[in-house]
């Protein structure tokens, strides 16, 4: 049914088996030292650098942090945002970046609509409004990942425990064998601890940077152990367990909110297809009415109005558990 050379098969087979001896040969000569150190941001960091304490240093500046591990902004929610989302470029290549964005969108918006406000506009929505945005949804982002492993993170603290080892060498066990985000949140902990830090201290800074809702119990427990003793291995499998279900919880209410999300899209999406589709197929049936001010005004209400209604729509389907 099918005419195949030989001839290209051959050469193709050939081809494959190069290939599979290149992989082989990789992953025979590939270091399992540049594995670990390849598990998270901050084992990366650590192997550039002479100590664990410029490695400290380092993370704390990428997140816009100073040195000893203070705000940099005198904007507290701002610098609380930038830190909870996770962006190692530093605070200074931020700002260049949200310059850059700014002018172009300024550039670009005078090249297209010929307007000195517009182009206002375009720069100020892009140079404060935009980024606050992306942060806004990098942190969700960072929180959500950081919630789902942090169960896990707490099942090694606890057979750590369980095998004899105090609290330090747990955390820092966690830093070791989990990818980011809780990786090296946990290795900072464990190196606040080393340079001087009190546990919760540590704790408390972990969950300023991080802003989870999960962390709160796990601080408060870390906290009274620390104070008044007590079998906190047990403490943090009960808390395991806990959290565990709250997750569950939420990726049950999720889905079963996905029918309200749905609808929620089509019924924001649909005007501005059927807008996209009568243009395209009949140009001038909004010709006659383009240039009137009435119609930009009845834009501008029309948009605000599917704005409130997607508002609405938005807190039907998201809990907070």
């Amino acid at each position: 049914m099918f005419d195949l050379n030989p001839i290209l098969l051959f050469y193709l087979l050939v081809g494959l088996s190069a290939a599979m001896f290149a992989e082989g040969a990789y992953l025979l000569c590939y270091s399992k030292a540049s594995y670990r150190k390849n598990i998270n941001r901050r084992l990366k960091v650590i192997d550039t650098k002479p100590d664990r304490e410029s490695a400290l240093v380092q993370l704390r500046r990428e997140r816009g942090l100073t040195s000893g591990g203070d705000y940099r902004l005198p904007l507290i929610n701002l610098n609380q945002l930038l830190l909870q989302s996770g962006l190692t470029i530093g605070f200074s290549r931020l700002i260049l970046l949200v310059m850059a964005g700014a002018a172009v969108a300024c550039v670009g918006s005078f090249v297209l609509c010929q307007s000195v406000l517009y182009s206002i506009v375009a720069a100020l929505f892009c140079g404060t409004v935009l980024p606050v945005m992306v942060l806004r949804v990098l942190r969700s982002r960072r929180q959500k990942k950081f919630g789902a492993q942090f169960p896990d993170g707490i099942d090694i603290i606890v057979r750590s425990l369980r095998a004899g080892h105090p609290v330090s060498v747990a955390i820092a066990m966690v830093a070791r064998e989990m990818p980011d985000p809780i990786g090296s949140e946990f290795g900072i902990v464990g190196d606040e601890i080393t340079y001087g830090a009190n546990l919760e201290t540590a704790m408390r800074n972990l969950y300023f940077r991080v802003g989870t809702d999960d962390l709160p119990l796990f601080v408060t427990a870390v906290a009274i152990q620390s104070s008044t003793g007590g079998n906190l291995g047990e403490i943090l499998e009960n808390l395991s367990g806990v959290i565990r279900q709250r997750f569950k919880m939420r990726r049950k209410i999720r889905a079963l909110a996905a029918e309200g999300r749905a609808s929620a899209m089509i019924l924001s999406s649909l005007p501005i297809l059927m807008f996209a589709v009568i243009q395209f197929m009949v140009p001038s049936f909004y010709a006659g009415v383009w240039g009137e001010s009435l119609t930009k005004i009845a834009l501008v209400l029309a948009g605000g109005w599917m704005g409130i209604g997607n508002i609405i729509m938005f807190r039907m389907v998201n809990f907070r558990i």
